[in-house]
């Protein structure tokens, strides 16, 4: 992975959407945060095929712009996205990054008019500061959620936490139908 020493770091952060370059950055950014038991490792095949979702934060350094983290927004169905694959580089963590990565996501959302965003996390306090709440999973997941939960390593014995934002002045579509029940595990909802 590309490191700048911390002290050559400024603040200015870009964010943009992801290219086909990109990718080989973002599997060792997340391969590297899931390898310290904090997020989910995603193959690069799968960053692939989800890489119109995700962003890449840049830092400006003597020698250039430098990949700085990655985020993605994953639609789940027409109300509801997912922050997910948040990952800052380890040698910048605290300056700004993943919070500019959010916004993008977010702004996103609010693009395309998805008025919800959820996320999983271990880092439920910096995802508040970007206006999430904690929600508890036992019943307040969407079912959609639960779909994607299903297909999930760790879906048995899951210890994240569910954040949700709902974007305020963005409406709920108004014409969708609900999510097919066999999405929604038994017992739940």
């Amino acid at each position: 992975m590309i490191k700048a020493p911390v002290s050559a770091v400024s603040h200015v952060i870009t964010v943009r959407p992801a290219k086909s370059e990109d990718v080989p950055l973002i599997f060792e950014n997340i391969g590297y945060w899931a390898g310290q038991g904090k997020m989910l490792v995603r193959p690069m095949q799968n960053i692939f095929e989800n890489l119109r979702d995700f962003f890449v934060a840049e830092i400006e350094t003597p020698t250039g712009k430098e990949f700085a983290g990655n985020g993605a927004l994953h639609i789940l169905w027409g109300d509801i996205a997912e922050v997910r694959g948040l990952a800052v580089r380890p040698d910048i963590m605290t300056k700004g990054v993943g919070k500019k990565l959010v916004e993008a996501c977010e702004a996103e959302a609010r693009r395309i008019g998805i008025p919800t965003l959820f996320a999983w996390t271990y880092s439920v306090g910096f995802f508040e500061k970007c206006g999430f709440t904690l929600i508890d999973k036992s019943k307040d997941l969407h079912p959609r959620v639960w779909s994607e939960c299903l297909r999930c390593p760790f879906f048995v014995g899951c210890n994240e936490n569910g954040v949700a934002k709902r974007l305020e002045g963005i409406p709920i579509p108004h014409n969708l139908p609900e999510p097919p029940p066999a999405q929604v595990p038994p017992g739940i909802r």
